[in-house]
């Protein structure tokens, strides 16, 4: 373990202040999670063109991203202010702002408070106010349920802490017409059966990291086959709840044809994994992260395809 992970969070936080201005500010914008957000504007911009019908009033675009954007970093700082004891134990988030020390935890949690307040009232006075309460209670459900309730209690954490990842879709629907349809609620259980075949590849391959500081994300307490079984089960149900959105009559024949072709190579690369893990394959061999990568492309070619297809109708 290295110096930086065997001293307190507090300790290492203490010499803040010998941080040039830029570290500083790089450090808090590293805190609201940029490219995590990446993926939630992904689902929130396509959404409004469908719900539009077309193109959005691009104004109302604007605001309801970087109110998003304002809202999730806000949850994202939250939740490192919460999980900074294990961060520093832990390689892949060992350089997070909180253990390097260029911010503070007080710094921290003065700074997602003070996005959750300001996104909530972004949303109210710019877009509508029932954005604003779908942004706020995916906050406090990321932050509440699934980073002080759930992580560290439940190898089935990522599955409902997902819900909070599933709730920018709901956002972008209701930020066109204030109010929530069947459409938003089939790409917001899209996003819900998606979330766990999407993280646990990752989780396989730091599974170490989990191990050490007692978060029992599912590929800790199970082996790779249960995980690789379950990744199966869940992607068939993901991509059957892809393909409900046409029969319901809220789009052409683009989108079920992206859904489509996109869904089965998902689901090859489900089962090839769920193959090499029944081998016993382990390692490099297991190649688990080819369908973490895969899982990026497909929600991002799902989503265009909601975008599109209002133009091809």
């Amino acid at each position: 373990m290295t110096a930086v992970d065997s001293r307190p969070v507090e300790e290492l936080a203490a010499g803040s202040g010998s941080w040039s201005p830029g570290a500083r500010v790089k450090a808090f914008i590293a805190l609201t999670k940029p490219r995590i957000i990446e993926l939630l504007l992904i689902t929130t911009v396509p959404v409004m063109f469908l719900a539009a019908q077309g193109v959005p009033d691009l104004w109302l675009v604007l605001a309801t991203c970087l109110g998003g954007y304002l809202s999730a970093g806000g949850a994202n700082a939250l939740n490192m202010y919460l999980d900074r004891d294990i961060d520093a134990l832990m390689h892949r988030t060992e350089n997070r702002p909180l253990v390097t020390g260029v911010v503070s935890p007080a710094e921290c949690l003065v700074f997602g408070v003070t996005l959750a307040v300001g996104s909530t009232l972004w949303f109210g006075l710019l877009v509508n106010w029932l954005s604003a309460a779908l942004a706020l209670g995916a906050l406090l459900f990321y932050v509440v349920v699934y980073t002080m309730l759930l992580k560290r209690r439940t190898s089935q954490n990522i599955v409902w802490g997902g819900i909070a990842g599933c709730m920018p879709v709901l956002i972008g629907w209701s930020a066109v017409t204030n109010s929530v349809s069947w459409a938003a609620v089939v790409l917001f259980l899209v996003i819900f059966f998606w979330t766990p075949p999407h993280y646990w590849p990752l989780s396989m391959k730091v599974r170490d990291d989990y191990a050490r500081v007692g978060v029992p994300m599912l590929p800790v307490v199970a082996g790779n086959r249960v995980v690789a079984r379950q990744i199966v089960l869940y992607s068939w149900v993901m991509v059957a709840v892809s393909l409900a959105l046409w029969p319901l009559g809220y789009v052409g024949w683009f989108y079920p044809l992206v859904a489509g072709a996109a869904g089965a190579w998902w689901l090859w690369e489900a089962h090839a994994l769920s193959a090499r893990a029944k081998a016993g394959a382990t390692g490099a061999k297991l190649k688990e992260m080819r369908l973490f990568h895969w899982s990026i492309t497909y929600v991002s070619l799902l989503f265009l395809a909601v975008a599109i297809d209002p133009f091809l109708r």
